[in-house]
């Protein structure tokens, strides 16, 4: 059973709600509604309760089972017989020395939930449940089976997308994350355990709950219990509405102990709609490294010094990032931003949940305190690559290269210790800088190249950086020191 382990509080855990057989800021413009969407009735106070039934019957239909397969891999690896150096030389056989030997990893299972969010077949759910799959069988709560595929994974918030061929799916309605109120009913739906369908029911707890686990999150809190198998589950209101797409919990012990954490709708609607139209999500960057007020304020003062900012809530500036949208804007260290595009700012995980809601290009209006006096400023949202132009995935099948690990004998031949070899090439980017087939890539951008997935991070991490190129070192088939460069932008 996966469980994994992204921070520590105390003596519990985080720990993402997917079950595992084995080891496992432009404006945000909503994903598509069905024309009827799946919406329960409102709620009737009966006895100074609340009434979920309604909200439950219809939102346990939107939700999904989703079981992955990651295939095995075939490695090889390097084994020496222990008897050979005795039988060897006594039946006459000399001392027989390393064997280069096969074999397959056994496939890996996973399973968690989805939400189905348009009667045309798209569901969400959560990144580390479908991210790393080969194979993703979707199971409907009337017990229909589906192919699904990847449409687009982020990482960054933990959401992915994905699509089943199947038509008037019973979608669930979208509501407003930013309306839910502390103390109010939600319901989480999904299949904890391999259960299916189940309903478990609790208060929201806490709103932009920050734990360390994604690089952006503003978590929804709740003590509905949240289980390993309801990843990618739907946080619903007492509408029968989506709020939030469960994602983990806080446990000693791996399973629910009190609270479980879902990601709103507020980010969850922009990451979706990108991923749709572009495949990969268009995140509008601000440029600051920074804590909230609170915390930076106690941390000083064990320090032994008394701070006194005019403010003790807000964004505290610890860094602003070269060429950046706040350092365009004027925006500098010892800065407390307290308020952005019209939302007041109390902590890092609001001013996060506020930013990805836009889009690269966005002009914002953002208060900030700079020595006890406040100031307006707006700034221009930019792009990871430090630009407001559209981010576009690059395709791996663009650079035209089939790669696989050189093998013992080439390492002899060339007389090194790692690289990946072409295999096969066709035209592409690598084809039209010269590379041919046998040509072995040793690093791209000083990173090692061992392993394909070395060669798929790489080129991701370009796709990101600010000049989007390709350094690579490489040795012909003839044992030639060669250099490549691909510019990602052509």
């Amino acid at each position: 059973m996966k469980q994994t382990i992204k921070t520590w509080l105390g003596a519990a855990a985080l720990v993402l709600a997917s079950s595992a057989v084995t080891a496992s800021v432009v404006r945000a413009e909503a994903p598509d509604v069905p024309a009827t969407p799946n919406v329960a009735p409102a709620p009737v106070a009966t006895g100074g309760l609340v009434d979920l039934t309604a909200a439950a019957e219809s939102s346990v239909n939107s939700v999904v089972y989703i079981k992955v397969t990651q295939t095995g891999k075939t490695q090889r690896v390097q084994t020496m017989d222990p008897f050979s150096d005795f039988f060897g030389d006594f039946f006459g056989f000399g001392n027989r020395g390393p064997q280069q030997r096969e074999y397959k990893t056994p496939d890996r299972h996973a399973s968690g939930s989805g939400v189905i969010i348009s009667t045309d077949g798209y569901i969400v759910t959560n990144n580390h449940v479908v991210g790393d799959a080969d194979e993703i069988e979707v199971k409907m709560n009337d017990n229909r089976e589906f192919k699904g595929r990847i449409i687009g994974c982020d990482e960054t918030t933990d959401l992915a997308l994905i699509k089943i061929d199947a038509k008037n799916l019973p979608a669930i309605a979208i509501g407003n994350s930013d309306d839910l109120k502390l103390g109010q009913w939600v319901l989480a739906v999904g299949n904890p355990f391999n259960l299916t369908s189940t309903v478990t029911a609790g208060i929201v707890s806490a709103k932009a709950r920050s734990l360390g686990a994604n690089g952006i999150e503003s978590f929804i809190q709740t003590d509905a219990a949240i289980n390993q198998g309801n990843s990618g589950g739907a946080l619903v209101n007492e509408k029968g509405e989506l709020v939030g797409i469960n994602a983990m919990l806080y446990s000693q012990t791996g399973s629910y102990s009190g609270y479980g954490f879902a990601i709103p709708t507020s980010i969850m609607n922009k990451v979706v709609s990108d991923l749709k139209v572009y495949g990969t999500v268009q995140r509008a960057v601000l440029g600051v490294q920074g804590q909230d007020v609170s915390n930076y304020i106690d941390a000083e003062k064990a320090k032994g010094n008394e701070i006194d900012l005019g403010v003790i809530e807000g964004v505290y500036v610890a860094t602003v990032t070269d060429a950046s949208a706040a350092q365009d804007a004027g925006i500098e260290k010892g800065d407390v931003i307290t308020e952005f595009d019209g939302k007041k700012v109390t902590k890092m995980s609001e001013l996060q949940e506020a930013i990805s809601k836009h889009s690269p290009g966005d002009k914002v209006n953002m208060t900030y305190v700079r020595d006890k006096k406040e100031k307006k400023v707006t700034v221009t949202l930019r792009n990871t690559q430090g630009t407001t132009k559209v981010m576009e995935e690059v395709d791996l099948d663009q650079l035209g290269v089939s790669l696989k690990p050189v093998t013992e004998e080439e390492k002899k031949t060339m007389n090194i210790d790692y690289g990946l070899s072409i295999n096969a090439i066709r035209n592409g980017k690598m084809k039209s800088v010269g590379a041919t087939k046998g040509t072995i890539i040793l690093q791209v951008n000083d990173q090692k190249m061992t392993t394909e997935q070395d060669w798929e991070e790489a080129v991701k991490s370009a796709n990101q950086s600010t000049d989007r190129t390709l350094w690579i070192k490489a040795l012909t088939p003839s044992g030639r020191k060669v250099s490549y460069v691909i510019d990602l932008n052509e």
